[in-house]
């Protein structure tokens, strides 16, 4: 299979609250990538209301699309398919990126190339770095936590993934606890790099050679925490609480990745998502990857969050393995990656 033949893709992402569109070339340059962010209006929520990310998805749609292509200096002829995340997210945000894809498909007589969005993570590192199979991708985001090994490209093994709360989910929920804005994050991470990690919360390692995670227990333990603490009337240290929670993530991914790395013998760790922004998260991963002598990719801030270059750089490699949906495509919110493998 040919992955060097010279393509450029539009990629479209509104698998959440941000609606994006972007053109890459032959999967690694970018020629534009433009989103529409809604996180100030999720803001008041304390997280991402459904219904109104749909709405904003369907006012923002055709503006990004356009800048994308106006800003990659192209023309539609010069465009060779136009690849959508089908899934997972949130179903009305999919159906407002898939049903616009196939319209544009259809007007412009394109291929119309269905991408998962967690491989769209995991191809954003190929916007910076080539990849090095075989190799083992850290998902950490809101909605996912997985280890997924690939021997080749469009090769997906999930190996290992969360039994109840994503890690972001986990960091989201202690965020609004601790009375942090959303999404919580980037607060966490900023209060962890000014406290200690004095308190003991539980590391959920589960069975000796699983390669899941689990981190509903650990935030609970947070939040009941705070809450006995707020009952008596302690004041209690943010700070602190922040970064034993947060040290508390990072042993586990850290360590079940290296030890399923050294397992898998890969030539290359990936971390993916979008809390693979966190600081605290990549000087750990750094650490360790260094100490056992195994390349390191993370893709830079801009790349981590949810974004259309990812999306077409996944696209171009299904674009020429021949993945090609019709106009019957629709969103799947429960979409799995093996379902994607070569």
């Amino acid at each position: 299979m040919n992955f060097e033949k010279p393509n450029i893709i539009l990629g479209i992402e509104t698998s959440c609250d941000e609606t994006a569109a972007a053109v890459v070339e032959n999967g690694t340059i970018i020629r534009s990538s433009v989103v529409a962010t809604q996180i100030e209006i999720h803001k008041r929520f304390g997280g991402v209301v459904p219904e109104v990310a749909s709405r904003h998805h369907v006012e923002q749609f055709t503006v990004v699309c356009e800048q994308a292509i106006k800003e990659a200096n192209v023309e539609w002829e010069d465009i060779d398919a136009i690849a959508v995340t089908q899934g997972p997210g949130l179903i009305g945000a999919l159906l407002v990126g898939v049903n616009g894809a196939k319209a544009l498909a259809f007007a412009h007589q394109k291929p119309l190339v269905p991408v998962h969005h967690i491989a769209g993570h995991i191809y954003a590192n190929r916007l910076v770095n080539e990849m090095k199979f075989p190799l083992l991708a850290l998902i950490v985001s809101g909605g996912h936590t997985e280890l997924i090994y690939m021997r080749s490209h469009a090769s997906y093994e999930v190996i290992g993934e969360t039994r109840d709360d994503a890690a972001g989910e986990a960091f989201d929920k202690v965020a609004r606890t601790l009375d942090l804005p959303y999404p919580g994050g980037p607060g966490i991470d900023r209060l962890a790099s000014i406290g200690k990690p004095n308190i003991d919360f539980p590391r959920a390692w589960l069975e000796p050679d699983s390669y899941d995670f689990s981190f509903s227990g650990l935030k609970s333990a947070v939040i009941n925490m705070v809450h006995n603490a707020k009952q008596k009337g302690e004041t209690i240290s943010k700070e602190n609480i922040a970064a034993s929670f947060q040290e508390s993530v990072m042993d586990v991914l850290v360590a079940k990745t290296m030890k399923a790395a050294k397992e898998y013998h890969v030539e290359q760790i990936i971390v993916a998502g979008g809390v693979s922004a966190n600081q605290g998260l990549r000087q750990r991963m750094e650490a360790a990857c260094h100490d056992a002598g195994i390349p390191l990719s993370i893709p830079p801030l801009k790349l981590c969050t949810d974004n259309a270059a990812m999306i077409a750089a996944a696209g171009s490699i299904g674009y020429l393995k021949g993945d090609r949906a019709d106009l019957a495509l629709n969103g799947n919110p429960s979409l799995e990656i093996e379902k994607f493998s070569v």
